[in-house]
């Protein structure tokens, strides 16, 4: 064993000794550099213009002192990757082509160039700002990254885009002004942590993708903060998805996952819930959306328990064939949700509600089939045809029922989450 141990240090010694430090300065070519470079060596770029579409063969690290810019010319991808263990840091990386059909990014990993790395870069102006394909264990962390922003949300590329691969570390990222700021698919394992993504399509776009954590990300001034399809046992905690135009989180085909401790505010729809089986929803503020929950197509044998609903134009949105039970599994005294329009009381001062929550009746159905309707909600007529709703069971429609439900919101804080709605509506 001790001779084993002894050659492999002399291995990493002579490996060590072998690799060097290579200098490129302005008005030298730097595709020579790299060409010339051995596996394990460091290409150090000092600040200047670079100019070329650059392609990375060996494993090496190419590092920018005080940011020098590197430029495709708008052609082609500006740097390629295909050998693993290659490490880009401290660059601007900008002006990739404008091809859809070739991918072109700013820089492209590619199948097999697993463990690349990714940090501390700029990458601007360019159509993908990353394409990674079939490369395992990359890590893209502390970059920013925005598009074609003059561009139709259709001709620009995606932030970062991940396709079949395992193991993506996304983490600390600023992304926006892209199509999708992240687009996953076919790809499993993944941490994303701690990113900034907003004015794009979608703040992060999965399909086809499993045991992924998305966890602490600020997700907002998009058509659509989460978009999970396709997916199953998902993690998606602690992240904030405010004021998309469209839905905050949107879990469409989506099983055996964990959704939790997330805030959902000022969005036209909070969570947009389809097709949906064996999640668990807890602990998240749903705040001042238009609709809090659209729940549809089936969306049943899920845990909804200790969220708030607070201040939602519309709590629920429901429409199936039967009533939909959340908050407290059977026979449990406890453990509903909040609901900031609940009219029911706590005569025993438990803080929970005596009366069960329902989400919707049957003016809600109406009024979801006929919106005009919603100018008449006030009228004498309308509540009169509430009343009797309530008053005879058989007109009774089926609806989202909270059988114990909370008297006192879980987030105290809430109220700063008001007001958070998209530029203009």
């Amino acid at each position: 064993m001790r001779q084993v141990l002894a050659l492999v240090a002399l291995c990493m010694t002579l490996l060590g000794a072998q690799a060097a430090t290579l200098r490129v300065k302005p008005g030298e070519a730097l595709q020579p550099v790299l060409d010339a470079a051995k596996a394990g060596d460091v290409v150090e770029v000092e600040r200047g213009f670079y100019t070329g579409n650059f392609l990375i063969t060996k494993p090496l690290t190419l590092r920018g002192l005080q940011r020098p810019t590197l430029s495709g010319g708008q052609r082609g991808d500006t740097i390629r990757v295909t050998a693993p263990d290659v490490v880009i840091e401290g660059l601007i990386v900008r002006d990739s082509g404008d091809s859809l059909k070739d991918q072109n990014a700013g820089i492209y990993i590619r199948p097999g160039a697993h463990r690349a790395v990714v940090q501390r870069c700029d990458l601007t102006y360019n159509l993908f700002g990353l394409w990674i394909e079939k490369a395992n264990d990359v890590r893209i962390e502390g970059n920013l990254i925005t598009g074609k922003r003059e561009y139709n949300s259709s001709q620009r590329g995606n932030g970062v885009q991940l396709y079949n691969t395992t193991g993506a570390r996304i983490i600390g990222n600023n992304i926006g002004f892209v199509r999708d700021a992240l687009y996953v698919d076919v790809s499993h394992q993944a941490i994303f942590r701690g990113n900034k993504l907003h004015h794009s399509r979608y703040g992060s776009h999965y399909m086809n993708s499993y045991y992924n954590l998305w966890e602490d990300n600020d997700s907002y001034y998009n058509r659509g903060g989460l978009a999970l399809m396709e997916v199953r046992n998902q993690v998606v905690r602690n992240n904030r998805t405010w004021g998309n135009s469209d839905h905050g989180i949107m879990l469409r085909t989506l099983q055996d996952s964990v959704v939790e401790n997330n805030v959902v505010a000022g969005n036209n729809r909070g969570l947009f819930i389809y097709d949906v089986e064996y999640a668990t929803l807890r602990g998240n503020l749903v705040v001042d959306n238009h609709v809090g929950v659209h729940l549809s197509a089936g969306s049943t044998r899920n845990v909804v328990q200790g969220n708030d609903f607070i201040a939602n134009r519309e709590q629920v949105r429901y429409v199936g064939a039967r009533d939909e039970p959340w908050g407290a599994k059977p026979g449990a005294i406890a453990g509903g949700n909040h609901w900031s329009n609940y009219l029911g009381w706590d005569r025993n001062g438990d803080g929970v509600g005596d009366l069960p929550y329902e989400a919707n009746d049957m003016v809600d159905r109406l009024s979801f089939r006929h919106p005009s309707m919603k100018l008449l909600l006030a009228s004498p007529a309308v509540q009169a045809l509430r009343l009797v709703g309530q008053q005879f069971p058989v007109l009774r429609v089926p609806s989202v029922v909270d059988a114990h439900p909370q008297m006192q919101p879980t987030h105290k804080n809430w109220s700063l989450w008001r007001d958070k709605h998209y530029p203009g509506q």
